[in-house]
């Protein structure tokens, strides 16, 4: 049986913010070895949830891990997602699938943190390192 990945964020209506999702996607997909990938808004962008999972039946998943890219769990994981998902086994009976969990607070999420500040100092002409010292 076929297993899917389906990325699903929120969805803006700034294009460049729905286009990263489809760049991790490319991330995921070479990272994993996974042959379906797949991306999906919530709103405000198409496709949505509903829409992925059935792009992801397409292509002939039996299982899909559905996966929010969301910082952290509030209404949109919690309850939103959940209730995509119902919605979704009424539609396809017998599809499996599981909810992963959003990023949340992660040593690398951490560490990419740290990256971009230090990326914006440096452009700014500032050091963050001297200030330490300093006090």
């Amino acid at each position: 049986m076929k297993t899917a990945i389906l990325l699903m964020g929120h969805g803006s209506r700034v294009a460049e913010a729905n286009n990263a999702l489809h760049a991790v996607a490319e991330m995921v997909s070479a990272e994993t070895g996974c042959e379906i990938v797949e991306v999906s808004f919530r709103e405000m962008h198409s496709p949505n949830i509903q829409k992925g999972i059935d792009a992801c039946v397409a292509r002939g998943a039996g299982r899909i891990v559905l996966y929010p890219y969301f910082l952290f769990a509030g209404a949109h994981v919690l309850e939103d997602l959940p209730a995509e998902m119902e919605a979704a086994t009424k539609r396809c009976p017998g599809l499996e699938m599981v909810l992963g969990k959003p990023l949340g607070v992660h040593p690398k999420l951490g560490e990419i943190v740290c990256e971009r500040i230090g990326e914006t100092v440096a452009e700014a002409g500032w050091e963050l390192a001297s200030e330490r010292a300093a006090s």
